[in-house]
């Protein structure tokens, strides 16, 4: 719960960064993550688990996957932000439960009920309705919905805890991120350093994409991939109205056809997992 409302909110963060080139943003979230997160595995004693990680090909492979999916997440839903997309981009994390029931279904095997089947239908026709209709921010919906769902799948395959995956992480994206930044400092094009107050979000953006992604992962590590869907619906909730309220934007007939059948999805699909609850729940003996 706390990672989805950290991320309902987030457009209101990069808001503050109107102006910044996308790009410079993302780069440094890698830096100041990594900057955040290496003293906080020294201070708990992780060192010697990432030592382990590290040494695990196979892992860094897997995390390797990852960080290129959650850094082109993060270029998208930024870009999206600035340029007027917030509705796509709600869309896209609206479409991200049932990217995540699909995923569960055809990758780890997990059993798909009847009602769920019926939620993943009425997105795909939502989609399909947005497509034909209004295909202008489709893709920014589609790459961010399966971009995020991926990288869950990935993080959740990967025998890692969630501080270890993510330091790793950022550690694999760092080199490119200082490159750019280093680009964009001879080009005289960095935003850094261009007063207090950009250069201070700026190194709050380590804080800002640390923490959600810490819950995120530490939760995929514990519960089954399909159940993630059921709050993940906050995020993009909030998001739908900050677009409207606070950025301003239209709701086109199309976008709202597409948001009313996926709406009825995440209704769907919510009652159906719930009574897969009670009914597992009941089964067991006292």
């Amino acid at each position: 719960m706390a990672a989805y409302l950290l991320w309902g909110f987030l457009p209101l963060y990069f808001l503050l960064l109107k102006g910044v080139d996308p790009v410079e943003i993302v780069a440094q979230r890698v830096l100041w993550s990594l900057a955040l997160l290496l003293p906080i595995a020294a201070l708990i004693g992780r060192c010697g688990a990432l030592r382990r990680a590290l040494a695990d090909r196979r892992l860094l492979a897997q995390l390797g996957a990852s960080s290129a999916l959650i850094a082109a997440n993060w270029l998208v839903y930024v870009w999206a932000v600035f340029n007027g997309h917030v509705l796509a981009a709600s869309l896209g994390y609206f479409l991200n439960p049932l990217i995540n029931v699909a995923l569960g279904t055809i990758v780890l095997k997990e059993r798909l009920t009847r009602g769920q089947a019926v939620a993943v239908g009425l997105a795909a026709l939502g989609v399909a309705v947005l497509a034909v209709e209004a295909s202008d921010g489709l893709w920014i919906s589609l790459a961010l919905a399966l971009s995020f769902g991926l990288y869950g799948l990935v993080r959740k395959m990967a025998a890692v805890e969630s501080l270890e995956g993510l330091t790793i992480e950022t550690a694999l994206l760092a080199p490119f991120g200082l490159a750019y930044l280093a680009w964009l400092s001879a080009t005289g094009g960095i935003a850094f350093g261009g007063g207090v107050g950009i250069s201070l979000l700026l190194v709050l953006a380590g804080a800002v994409t640390a923490t959600p992604l810490l819950l995120f992962a530490a939760a995929a590590r514990r519960i089954r991939y399909s159940t993630l869907g059921l709050l993940q619906y906050l995020a993009p909730s909030i998001q739908f109205v900050l677009a409207i309220t606070v950025f301003g934007e239209a709701l086109e007939p199309a976008q709202l056809a597409c948001f009313a059948l996926i709406w009825t999805a995440c209704v769907v699909y919510a009652l159906s997992s719930l009574s897969e609850h009670r009914r597992v729940q009941a089964a067991r003996p006292a």
